[in-house]
């Protein structure tokens, strides 16, 4: 169980992190469920269409609010373009190597003219005390905890028929995630999208 330093605690709302639960003030909690993300421009009309329909029959069948929030960072390619560095060196074949350094020039062209992007997706399940479950008893952490696993079993089913893999972040990925977002002036982050639902 990771507690949050108190100064970051009264600026994030974030009480401690139990497990895969985020324990938040004024009685709400919520898990985070990361999402593998699908290139909807590479599919065909049908395949959009069907993924359209199934996108639709999920929010349709919900029966509590979701938060879904998408992470746009700059990808920082320096260390791969070192690395090819590195193997073009090391080449002994003369004819690799050259293929290598022009591989390594048009990467390093593509991102001075393109910004490559990394997207993330995130679903937030929330859960209030207005539950059921006062933020004050004993056993709250336990009951959200119930709650929210519920949630995202319902979640889930709904989110295989999008072919989406989803995996709920635990302790150490999600003191990673915070950290990045509440350091984002640190890092190459370009853009973020949120939308609730």
């Amino acid at each position: 169980m990771a507690k949050i330093k108190a100064s970051t605690q009264s600026f994030t709302e974030i009480k401690e992190i139990a497990g895969d639960v985020v324990i938040l003030s004024k009685g709400n909690a919520c898990l985070i469920v990361e999402l593998t993300a699908t290139n909807f421009e590479l599919l065909s009309g049908e395949e959009q269409d069907a993924k359209i329909l199934a996108f639709s029959s999920l929010l349709n069948s919900l029966s509590f609010p979701i938060q879904i929030v998408i992470r746009s960072n700059k990808l920082d390619i320096s260390s791969y373009l070192k690395l090819l560095d590195n193997e073009a060196s090391k080449s002994t074949n003369p004819k690799l190597g050259g293929q290598i350094v022009k591989y390594r020039d048009f990467v390093a062209n593509l991102v001075k003219v393109n910004t490559i992007l990394d997207k993330k997706f995130y679903i937030i399940i929330p859960f209030n005390s207005l539950e059921g479950h006062s933020p004050f008893s004993h056993n709250f952490k336990e009951a959200a905890k119930t709650a929210l696993h519920t949630k995202a079993s319902s979640l889930n089913s709904q989110l295989s028929r999008l072919n989406l893999r989803a995996r709920v972040l635990e302790n150490d990925n999600l003191v990673r995630l915070f950290y990045e977002i509440y350091n984002e002036e640190h890092g190459e982050t370009d853009t973020k999208e949120q939308n609730q639902l």
